[in-house]
């Protein structure tokens, strides 16, 4: 009887010294640290330096749809500046197109930002926000071609920039939509339904 005394002694002179560590179901909380909340980066955090010296920012962007494009002066596809142009003037009121220079394939954008501009406003008339020239691809891909291309942070899909005017389509909440490859036109029926 008194060894069963001296161990509940014990015991209630533990649990005592220990209940400041407890919760209420009897586990113990001095280690236990909450985790933190990690907040999925959305394209509305991007904020990117323009062709004019501006910045586009795109969470002036919210409530629209956006398309993303990686563009090039001397491509086989460059006439689809004139395709993305007429889109734009089209659905502008719920559409806002972002087209990104890039010298990944073929070298097919050599100019300085300043010739890139001249060369979209002369001759295709180009009016949508165009980012100053970027990597696409590769070890110096820029930060908002790794969130378009990698699941793993836009949540949706993943794709691989396999060649100029690559299109990603972004919806009225930020969220990532759909990838088309190059041969996709931008009034073609397939990107324009989608709108």
């Amino acid at each position: 009887m008194l060894k069963l005394l001296i161990t509940a002694a014990a015991f209630i002179s533990c649990a005592a010294q220990s209940s400041n560590t407890m919760n209420n179901t009897g586990i113990d909380t001095s280690n236990f640290h909450p985790p933190k909340i990690v907040k999925e980066k959305s394209i509305y955090d991007f904020k990117v330096p323009a062709l004019d010296g501006s910045t586009i920012d795109f969470a002036a962007f919210k409530g629209k749809k956006i398309l993303i494009v990686n563009t090039a002066s001397e491509c086989g596809y460059t006439p689809q500046y004139e395709g993305l142009e007429a889109l734009y003037e089209k659905y502008k009121e719920k559409l806002v197109i972002v087209g990104f220079p890039a010298n990944n394939f073929g070298g097919q954008e050599p100019g300085s930002n300043d010739e890139i501009k001249t060369f979209c406003k002369k001759n295709y008339g180009v009016s949508f926000p165009m980012a100053a020239k970027v990597s696409v691809k590769g070890d110096d891909m820029a930060d908002i071609y790794k969130w378009l291309t990698s699941k793993t942070e836009n949540g949706v899909l993943d794709a691989e920039i396999k060649w100029n005017f690559n299109k990603f389509l972004i919806d009225e909440n930020g969220k990532l939509l759909y990838y088309f490859e190059s041969k996709v036109t931008p009034m073609s029926a397939e990107l324009t339904s989608k709108l």
